[in-house]
């Protein structure tokens, strides 16, 4: 669903007066080429700031308690930092200029190190550099799912069962979404430092946009599936299901006995079942709270500056091959540019971006150069053929760095290509045992890709005990969406949506 930016989308950017109290929106261009330009900082004076999306777009909030003398700060690297006084009009689209850095200049000033130098005064400085405490963490964060059938064949057999033909087949398949988007977005307060048992969570807004009708799909084809079984097979019997040499037994008398659940006038039962339900309500909001703690922790955890980081290129250097590539500025931050590949066994390649003045690593960029898991077997395969992404840290007023922004996408494709034999049996009927059989070929394939990003706004760090008296979970449960309404994070920063989440909508 993701579509290119046209100059039509320009002109539906939502255009506001800089007005304290309202909301400024615009989109950074290049000045040269024209590009929209992805992970820009956006600063205003208080220090409060968000980061274009990979569309360039973004929207802040300005707070009434900003003054009129301050401004709004525009950097990336390699560009010209814009400053904009907040009283003056701010454009829908802005232009940032390539910077002209004399590289000569900044170099005399700068010893010239080499690459692996410079890694061990990174390694040297990670505790003066890096926050690790116990901290507050105001975040958006959304995910962003993409599941495809790629392929979808299968050839016809046998069935003995009339219902169960190619026609049936062809339903269920036709069933099937073939592209199913799925996007969750989150505003909380996280609280926590590095480490796996430290880390609550505190939802304060959530959503969930995607389609409902996929849902339905299958459990109508689910409800349709069984109606035919319940109608076809005999009483004690059980299915065998095969597919090449493996084998398994399911058991339908408990299928068979259940009773259409009807709705009761008894007090006694009407009250279990409220009570059923109100359990079922509870644990969904449980789950997806913790599930949502779990997935922020794995990020924070997987620093290169914790103890068991997914980059190790600090921990064992001896894997990679470093190299200066460049001196530029990120922003206004003189930086040395290092690539790190892998010299042995890693799976990873990357790219540096290390302040030349205290040393700091002020952002990563980094992708697998090899699947990270690869299997066949019987005809059932799993590609995890790519994980790449980027991660952006930013200095406090505490002198300390705390993560900014971050972004990590992952690309699988799973396939099954093998028979399939599902044989009812009774172990009741004398002579012959086996009384029905449908048998197929598959031959289908899935690719999944999941992005997740996260934009933190702001840090505090906390007490010991204000930490222990926080509760674990929340109650927030995400408000379902069939297509993306702007006005519900109305009053709040985030990540612009780009065009496919902006223009997704659910076929009636």
């Amino acid at each position: 669903m993701n579509k290119t930016t046209t100059s039509i989308s320009i002109f539906l950017l939502c255009f506001c007066s800089c007005t304290f109290g309202q909301v400024l929106s615009s989109k950074v261009i290049d000045s040269v080429s024209k590009n929209p330009i992805p992970y820009v900082t956006i600063l205003l004076s208080d220090d409060s700031g968000v980061i274009t999306n990979e569309e360039g777009q973004f929207s802040i909030q300005i707070q009434e308690a900003i003054k009129n003398t301050d401004s709004i700060f525009i950097s990336c690297m390699g560009y010209e930092t814009m400053a904009l006084p907040l009283q003056q009009s701010i454009d829908s689209i802005l232009y940032l200029q390539p910077k002209a850095i004399e590289l000569n200049h900044v170099i005399l000033t700068n010893k010239e190190y080499t690459a692996d130098e410079l890694l061990v005064l990174v390694k040297n400085n990670i505790n003066q550099n890096y926050n690790r405490n116990t901290s507050k963490k105001r975040l958006f964060y959304r995910e962003s799912n993409y599941q495809n059938f790629t392929k979808m064949d299968y050839t016809f057999k046998k069935s003995t069962i009339k219902e169960f033909n190619k026609e049936f087949i062809d339903s269920i398949l036709q069933s099937f979404p073939k592209s199913a988007p799925y996007y969750t977005e989150i505003l909380c307060d996280f609280y926590g430092d590095h480490s796996e048992e430290n880390q609550k969570i505190n939802i304060i807004k959530a959503s969930q946009l995607y389609d409902k009708n996929a849902e339905l799909s299958f459990k109508g084809m689910e409800e349709k599936f069984n109606t035919i079984i319940k109608r076809n097979v005999k009483p004690d019997s059980y299915f065998k299901i095969k597919s090449g040499i493996f084998g398994t037994k399911v058991d339908m008398d408990d299928m068979l006995n259940e009773e259409d659940s009807e709705t009761t006038k008894d007090e006694e039962a009407l009250k279990k079942e409220l009570e059923e339900k109100k359990k079922h309500e509870e644990e969904r909001k449980k789950n997806f709270s913790g599930h949502k703690r779990s997935s922020l922790a794995r990020v924070f955890q997987s620093h290169f500056f914790t103890e068991n980081p997914y980059l190790n290129f600090l921990q064992k250097p001896n894997r990679y091959d470093f190299k200066v590539i460049d001196f530029t500025f990120l922003g206004n931050e003189p930086v040395y540019i290092v690539d790190f590949t892998p010299s042995g066994s890693e799976k990873n390649k990357g790219r540096l971006y290390i302040n030349a003045d205290d040393y700091a690593i002020l952002r990563i960029d980094y992708e697998n150069v090899k699947s990270l898991k690869r299997f066949n077997l019987m005809g059932i395969s799993l590609n995890i053929y790519q994980k790449k992404g980027k991660k952006f840290f930013a200095k406090g007023s505490d002198g300390l760095y705390n993560l900014h922004y971050y972004e990590m996408e992952t690309g699988s494709r799973f396939g099954i290509s093998r028979p399939l034999k599902i044989i009812e049996k009774n172990k009741h009927v004398k002579g012959r045992r086996k009384q029905n059989e449908l048998f197929v070929k598959l031959d289908m394939a899935i690719t999944s890709t999941n992005k997740s990003q996260i934009v933190v706004f702001d840090v505090k760090n906390i007490a010991a005990s204000e930490f222990d008296a926080l509760p674990k979970n929340n109650k927030i449960l995400p408000t379902y969406m069939s297509q993306y309404d702007p006005e519900f994070w109305k009053g709040y920063n985030i990540i612009e949506p780009n065009t496919a989440i902006r223009e997704f909508t659910v076929e009636e």
